[in-house]
């Protein structure tokens, strides 16, 4: 049979992770008490481990794509939808407004152009330390075992015995032992004292590196006393994100609850816009609970995470963090180097193309490329590459053990809410009856993601209702219904589609089976399913009233 994955189980209870549950020294683990079970399947005879997936086999884990220099025109937009791109990552860490508004209309273009629906995310630059400007005006080497002055004095100019760095308070954020990573991690220094009324702290040089000006800071373990949201995170929100019309915001370095409140407020409440956490500090993942509460979904930063904790515990990190938004229900993006050689080359590494695989048996709902497609020689490749290998790791998936599971984890926590029950009994019924799709009509996208939560091997066609229309079903959510649709493409298994009922004037029941018909009739356009293909539908009417019912495309 095919190989066992070991898929982390999370605690029965969902606690806040106290800061020796993620223990991140040599042999500790990140959850003492946690278990290991396989949700792969285990029948697959080997003529069929080289069998390339079916054709038929609709794309569940989404791709969000950075776009950059390599695919920002309308043609290479296109070639990007056309391989697989569901989500557009626009990173604010650099660019111009008017350059990221160039690219967002040459997105919408091409997206007019292949009829294929792309989410938009604003990534914020977020608070970040480092390092000043050098004596030399270029670069400075420090020589392993050499002492070394950190100051918080920014206008102070770095030389080989000195380092400024923009943190005012790092004299008394650090302490004797800690580790100061320079230039991703490239320089490092062991602090040795520190004198907070200075504002300097002396360190030796644990390597020999050369840096330039203005590089990243890391402190691995320390809490940082920085806002969530710098003041040109504020402007890049209100001044180009609700502008231009983003359906998610990426947090950048949110380490609690309050956090995520203090993005939202900002926002506001009318916004729309959904709030993706990225994790990427031991601070998040000691608070990872009440993150995951707060926010709409999450993203395992693993670049800066990677700096903040030991390596070998990084694949253990992630399966926790993507673990436990499966089981609230919350989507979960896997981030960073998934096929970093493909910048370069045109072909990633095995190790890359089983990082991409291992990601989706995880549970991820989505999986980002960064530098491939925003800087790359091979964006459309890499999409391409991605999309294929995420296709063949969602079919060694035993969907119905996962299904159960999940089913009987959310019964640990208590009774289930009402649509979380419709939700996990549709895809029970789908997985029995061997049906070929699950279709939901969506006011506010809640039924689609909780759909979606119990990881149906069908895919999922979330009909959306235009805010003009929703009356006549019964439906009261204000979010715009494209804005809805294009939120859909985040978790796994979802495909969206705008649907209105043929007549406004009739019983809000047949309303909404006209509106079910036409989400059916797309599948069918699309090549999702064929007449005669049996469909599991769930749709509500007016507020309190909820089908569940079996039907026949014609």
């Amino acid at each position: 049979g095919a190989p066992r994955a070991l898929v982390r189980r999370a605690a029965p209870r969902a606690k806040a992770v106290s800061s020796d549950a993620v223990v991140l020294g040599p042999g500790d683990s990140v959850e003492s008490d946690t278990e290991y079970e396989a949700h792969l399947t285990s029948d697959l005879p080997a003529p069929n481990v080289l069998a390339t997936a079916s054709k038929q086999h609709t794309q569940g884990t989404h791709i969000v794509c950075t776009l950059g220099p390599s695919s920002r025109t309308v043609e290479q937009c296109e070639d990007l939808l056309r391989a697989g791109m569901s989500v557009a990552r626009f990173n604010f860490s650099h660019g111009s407004y008017e350059y990221h508004s160039e690219t967002l209309a040459n997105l919408r273009k091409a997206s007019e152009n292949t009829g294929i629906m792309c989410a938009v995310l604003q990534d914020t630059k977020g608070p970040e330390v480092r390092t000043g400007f050098l004596e030399s005006g270029d670069k400075c080497t420090y020589e392993m075992g050499s002492e070394v002055t950190i100051t918080a004095d920014y206008e102070a100019k770095g030389n080989p015995n000195l380092v400024a760095v923009s943190y005012k308070d790092i004299a008394s954020t650090v302490s004797p032992g800690s580790k100061i990573l320079c230039a991703d991690g490239s320089l490092m220094f062991e602090v040795l004292s520190c004198n907070p009324d200075a504002g300097t702290v002396q360190a030796r040089a644990l390597n020999t590196a050369t840096i330039g000006e203005r590089k990243n800071c890391n402190l691995p373990g320390a809490i940082v006393n920085l806002p969530v949201l710098t003041e040109k995170d504020k402007a890049d929100l209100t001044e180009w994100g609700l502008v231009e019309g983003i359906d998610f915001l990426a947090a950048s370095f949110v380490r609690k609850a309050s956090d995520v409140q203090e993005v939202r407020e900002t926002l506001g409440a009318d916004s729309g816009v959904r709030i993706i956490s990225k994790i990427e500090n031991q601070e998040a993942l000691d608070n990872i609970d009440e993150i995951i509460r707060e926010s709409d979904g999450i993203m395992v930063a693993r670049g800066d995470l990677g700096m903040e904790i030991p390596l070998e515990k990084m694949f253990e990190v992630q399966k926790d963090i993507i673990r436990r938004c499966n089981i609230a229900g919350k989507p979960v993006v896997t981030a960073t180097q998934m096929l970093e050689s493909m910048v370069n080359n045109p072909r990633p590494t095995r190790a890359e193309a089983t990082d991409v695989a291992n990601a989706v048996l995880d549970g991820t709902d989505s999986v980002m490329l960064s530098g491939e497609t925003a800087a790359g020689a091979f964006p459309v490749e890499a999409v391409t590459i991605m999309a294929s290998i995420t296709r063949e790791a969602e079919r060694c998936i035993d969907n119905t053990k996962l299904a159960n599971d999940f089913i009987d984890r959310s019964m640990e926590d208590g009774t289930m809410s009402d649509i979380e029950s419709l939700a996990s009994s549709a895809v029970q019924t789908a997985l029995k009856t061997n049906a070929k799709a699950i279709v939901c009509l969506a006011a506010s996208g809640v039924a689609a993601r909780l759909i979606s939560k119990y990881r149906p091997s069908q895919p999922v066609i979330v009909g959306v209702v235009p805010r003009e229309a929703r009356a006549a079903i019964g439906f009261r959510s204000k979010t715009p219904g494209r804005m809805l649709a294009r939120q859909c493409l985040i978790s796994r298994g979802l495909i969206p589609v705008m649907v209105s009922p043929k007549d406004t004037d009739v019983a809000p029941a047949a309303a909404a089976k006209q509106a079910i018909e036409e989400s059916i009739a797309y599948g069918v356009q699309q090549g999702v399913l064929e007449k005669g293909d049996k469909v599991v539908t769930l749709y509500n009417v007016e507020k309190q009233c909820a089908v569940i019912r079996m039907m026949t495309c014609e």
